[in-house]
């Protein structure tokens, strides 16, 4: 009898010990989860943005071209949208050089007035590239995009919306069966949609 009860113990330590296992991957998935941060200034009026210029994005991550590869993709939306008039890249660039911006990736208030009076534009879009990169883990593999973009009103230089958009990342089922993820493209187009979808909420 005693040895039975022993085995029946040893039994329900492995089922223990065999559920933790499997749940592990499962709970670590949920908690790399990214929270979507959004803000909208409540006193600013949207509708009166017309037209709009996207800054190059400042480059965190170790691509060197990264950053301007997600601008493209991000701005591609932007038209496709209708929302509202993008200035070209190419009249962005001139407005650079033009109002004498020395960081265009982070401008300050001042430089944004400039610029905006140059290219006659209501607001600037300007952005941060977090992360752009192939991540491994084991025998899995997959991409992840993660990126900042903020609104800042040209009259005013105050930041009237931010978002945050992360997408990819090594799944539980890739953790699990091995593999790769879903295409670098695939997730800058994913990323620039949700944004899309915060800034015209």
């Amino acid at each position: 009898m005693f040895i039975f009860y022993v085995k029946v113990k040893t039994v329900k330590k492995m089922l223990y010990t065999t559920l933790l296992v499997v749940s592990l991957p499962f709970l670590l998935g949920a908690c790399a989860q990214s929270v979507p941060t959004t803000f909208h200034d409540p006193e600013m009026d949207f509708a009166s943005v017309k037209s709009v210029a996207v800054m190059p994005f400042e480059n965190l991550t170790r691509d060197n071209q990264a950053a301007e590869r997600f601008r493209t993709v991000f701005i591609n939306h932007l038209l496709a949208s209708g929302g509202l008039y993008v200035i070209p890249v190419g009249e962005v660039s001139r407005g650079i050089a033009r109002a004498g911006m020395q960081n265009p990736a982070t401008p300050s208030a001042e430089d944004i007035a400039k610029f905006a009076l140059v290219v006659k534009v209501e607001a600037v879009i300007t952005g941060t590239l977090k992360e752009y990169e192939i991540l491994r883990s084991g025998s899995a593999s997959a991409g992840v995009v993660s990126a900042t973009l903020q609104m800042i009103e040209a009259q005013t230089g105050r930041v009237v919306w931010t978002a945050s958009s992360t997408k990819g990342g090594i799944s539980t089922m890739d953790r699990l069966l091995g593999g790769g993820g879903r295409p670098m493209d695939d997730l800058s187009e994913q990323a620039a949609d949700e944004l899309l979808t915060e800034l015209f909420k």
